[in-house]
């Protein structure tokens, strides 16, 4: 059953009821830069709050696609999304799955290279997006000439684009008479390569559907519960876990922004019962409390039942602390990536609390095994890297059969992290084989910055790894190496960084040459056993 069914059916069954809510909790007197954005915050600007039914969820869908059929769209075109966390954006998401297209989400955190680069990658004939993008996008405008329609979601619609608004609202909001089956492809999501750029990955309906099926089975989702989506939906990981709640027919709420009162005030008035958290925003809440910034008493916190965290190794400490002031709370711990679509193909579990510092065992109707480099199980309590298999593993990465054939083999999909399993069969991370740099949950690629620093005129060489950080998991330093002659300081390095985004900007910069082996890559391990002294993960899960 491909996953825009559950839509209808949502509609039919509760029609008047609340599908989805959106709070923007401040005004923001000074809009940054887009580069200024923090890692894992949206940047709110006004207060609302808006609503939004099963059936306007549904017709707004529809909407969409019988727009863009009108408009020449065939199955497996490609339409990008460009947006930030809004009410819009899963009825867009859903309307372009009816189409028979394949929805292609894109991180709004990336730069005019990199969206021109995903657009040309996913060969995208479509591209929506907000009015944070317009400046990016009329940028490289006359360099995307396959993206035939440009449509704008906002007010005062730039020349180069068409006003979503204007054309939806008289279209259609009967369902399009569109087969579609299981097998057919539904979404690229990008990931973490370590060529600079992301890969593109391919998913079906199954895929989707099955993701459903898994956070369902793992968190027991009912008409009652009610969500609390932080993350943005660009992220399989938070629309995954909305997937749930999605199936069940049950309120969600998209939160933009990230401070700790804000998160504990809509769980008291939206009377949300599952929240998922990345390690930085649940060691904020507990700072906060232990500040006095926030006292429990004045919230009604009592249906709050379940808190559980991805994308991140998550220290027991920090589990410990958070029972200390919620005890009634269920908690998990969910591990996957977007090649394994779906939230946890090996997750803890409700019921195994004192195993928190493993990432779990095999999640719903996954199954996992950990191998050496010859593809060989290894024996219990000794390292490998960690493999998945189920119905969530991605179908390819677009246009790249040799990186597909790289990292699937026989159905299982080697997921690059370094794993070990104890004689409970639970499985522990202990270090990734790639260079990808995890700093909030987001995905940071070290040859970008690296590019970056050797256009600075005194830098001869660089090397960009991850340290341990207790509240993001990872930040990222710059190993640099100067030009004979040159000199330079950290806090120069820091300046010149200010051309990047917020979240890529080095927060640590070590001056030292740069070591690579005979054939010139990078001993970026010897790098990390310096300045981690030892494995990262365990680094990031070590007790404080």
């Amino acid at each position: 059953m491909p996953i825009t069914e559950i839509l209808s059916r949502n509609a039919a069954l509760y029609g008047e009821d609340i599908s989805l809510v959106e709070i923007n909790p401040e005004i923001k007197e000074v809009k940054a830069s887009w580069k200024d954005y923090e890692l894992v915050e949206t940047n709110p600007e006004k207060r609302y709050r808006r609503e939004m039914t099963w059936r306007e969820f549904d017709d707004k869908a529809n909407r969409l696609a019988n727009f863009l059929l009108e408009r020449g769209l065939q199955k497996n075109h490609k339409v990008a999304i460009l947006l930030m966390n809004c009410l819009e954006w899963l009825p867009i998401y859903f309307g372009v799955l009816k189409t028979g297209a394949i929805a292609v989400p894109l991180n709004y955190r990336y730069t005019e290279e990199e969206i021109k680069y995903c657009l040309e990658l996913a060969e995208c004939d479509v591209l929506i997006f907000g009015p944070e993008f317009t400046e990016r996008i009329d940028a490289i405008r006359g360099q995307i000439p396959d993206i035939k329609i440009r449509l704008y979601l906002g007010m005062d619609c730039p020349a180069f684009a068409e006003s979503y608004y204007a054309l939806t609202a008289c279209c259609s909001s009967v369902p399009p008479q569109i087969a579609l089956s299981d097998d057919d492809d539904a979404a690229i999501y990008f990931s973490s390569g370590t060529t600079g750029f992301p890969k593109a990955i391919l998913h079906t309906h199954r895929s989707l559907v099955f993701s459903c099926e898994v956070e369902m089975d793992h968190h027991k989702q009912t008409r009652d519960d009610n969500f609390l989506c932080i993350p943005p939906l660009y992220h399989t990981g938070a629309k995954m876990h909305w997937f749930g709640s999605f199936l069940a027919g049950s309120k969600a709420v998209l939160l933009r922004g990230v401070k700790p009162e804000w998160i504990v005030k809509a769980v008291s008035e939206e009377q949300i019962t599952i929240v998922w958290l990345l390690v930085p925003w649940a060691q904020d809440i507990l700072d906060a409390i232990e500040r006095g910034d926030i006292r429990l008493e004045e919230y009604r916190l009592d249906q709050w039942r379940l808190m559980h965290i991805g994308a991140q190794p998550v220290p027991p400490s920090l589990i410990k602390r958070w029972k200390k002031y919620f005890p009634n709370h269920d908690y998990d711990t969910n591990y996957g990536l977007s090649e394994s679509i779906g939230p946890g193909c090996v997750h803890l579990g409700i019921e195994n609390i004192h195993k928190v510092g493993a990432i779990g065992k095999a999640g719903y109707n996954w199954e996992v095994r950990i191998s050496d480099e010859n593809g060989r199980t290894v024996k219990q309590g000794e390292v490998g890297e960690l493999c998945v298999k189920g119905p969530g593993v991605m179908k390819c990465y677009y246009n790249n059969p040799e990186a597909t054939g790289e990292i699937l083999k026989g159905g299982w999909l080697y997921t690059g992290d370094m794993a070990k399993m104890d004689e409970d069969g639970f499985i522990y991370l202990v270090d990734r084989k790639k260079d990808v740099v995890i700093s909030g949950g987001e995905n940071i690629y070290p040859v970008q910055i690296e590019d970056f620093l050797r256009t600075h005129d005194a830098i001869k060489d660089v090397a960009v790894i991850g340290l341990p950080d207790q509240r993001l998991g990872e930040i990222v330093a710059a190993i640099v190496e100067l030009k004979p002659g040159s000199s330079s300081s950290e806090e120069e390095v820091a300046q010149f960084c200010t051309a990047l985004p917020r979240y890529k900007r080095p927060r640590r910069i070590f001056f030292e040459n740069v070591p690579r082996n005979p054939t010139g890559k990078i001993e970026k391990p010897k790098l990390r056993e310096k300045y981690c002294g030892g494995s990262l993960v365990e680094a990031q899960t070590a007790d404080h």
